[in-house]
């Protein structure tokens, strides 16, 4: 079950009151938006985004037992990068806050069987929408020239063995098709030093991550949505982000800050909020959650 991070603090800097309006631009399974909900009962309602039709349902789920009215919540299929057509599209009026809870849920990991981890066998497809996505990760790894191979792991991944793993993918794809996790992975682990295997994070985590944020377009996607965010705010509104790795996080950073000097925001956060070591232990997928927060002028 997907646990969502930094609840407290979420509430806290978004500082919803009833009968106020929110987006959650990341819906996932509900949980930040019944939180919301709750505090801004009796009327206040949720303009919720997510890409999988599954976790739109269980977010209803959540919604509904929480003992919450599901007309209070919004449910749009579609990517936040088109933020500006979706709040025009249903009418979404009085905006005091949105939410960005990036990364990749829960589900997608565990349940997708859509090749997000390399702790399962599946088809390295690593699509998020696969609606409206063509390309897959299997796609990049057995056609694509190394040297474009090399520069997605060392620009998305900030992978330091970008060159060896590129190389080695090439070469074993001549042999065989790499067709699942598990193919990628041994590759990678065959790829690297020894003394790299000995690390904390697995040696395939970046090339992972990686492929991944490359596939989904993430980075321009945070982009285009977060600055169309800050003109459908009403004054005074807030905003929250939660990145997971440091290129969200850069994003994140530098668009505030480019914002704070146009005189358009003000930072609530100088330094990004991190959870608790309780929350961490409690939920070891928090560790590398940073929020950032701002108040639109």
């Amino acid at each position: 079950m997907h646990i969502p991070v930094l609840q407290k603090e979420v509430i806290q800097y978004l500082n919803p009151k009833p009968n106020q309006n929110f987006i959650d631009a990341t819906l996932d399974g509900g949980g930040h938006s019944a939180l919301i909900l709750e505090k801004t009962n009796p009327n206040g309602k949720i303009l919720g985004i997510e890409l999988e039709e599954k976790l739109i349902d269980e977010a209803k789920v959540k919604i509904i037992n929480s003992g919450i009215s599901i007309q209070r919540l919004i449910a749009v299929k579609d990517n936040f990068r088109n933020l500006k057509n979706i709040v025009k599209s249903n009418n979404f009026h009085n905006i005091k806050g949105i939410l960005f809870d990036l990364g990749i849920s829960s589900w997608h990991f565990e349940q997708s069987g859509r090749g997000f981890s390399f702790r399962f066998n599946e088809p390295l497809d690593m699509r998020m929408d696969i609606q409206n996505i063509d390309i897959t990760a299997e796609d990049i790894v057995n056609s694509w020239p190394q040297q474009k191979i090399e520069e997605i792991l060392r620009k998305y991944g900030e992978e330091r063995y970008a060159r060896n793993i590129a190389r080695k993918i090439t070469i074993c794809r001549r042999k065989r098709k790499i067709e699942t996790t598990f193919d990628l992975e041994r590759i990678v682990r065959e790829a690297v030093p020894l003394k790299y295997l000995r690390q904390k994070i697995h040696p395939a985590t970046k090339t992972f991550l990686a492929l991944r944020i490359f596939v989904n377009n993430e980075l321009d996607n945070l982009e285009e949505g977060l600055r169309q965010s800050i003109d459908i705010l009403t004054k005074g509104g807030r905003l929250v982000v939660i990145s997971f790795h440091s290129l969200e996080d850069r994003v994140v950073k530098n668009f505030l800050r480019n914002q704070t000097k146009k005189g358009n925001i003000e930072l609530l956060t100088k330094k990004p909020i991190m959870p608790s070591s309780r929350e961490i232990t409690e939920n070891p997928r928090s560790r590398s959650a940073k929020l950032r927060a701002a108040q639109k002028l």
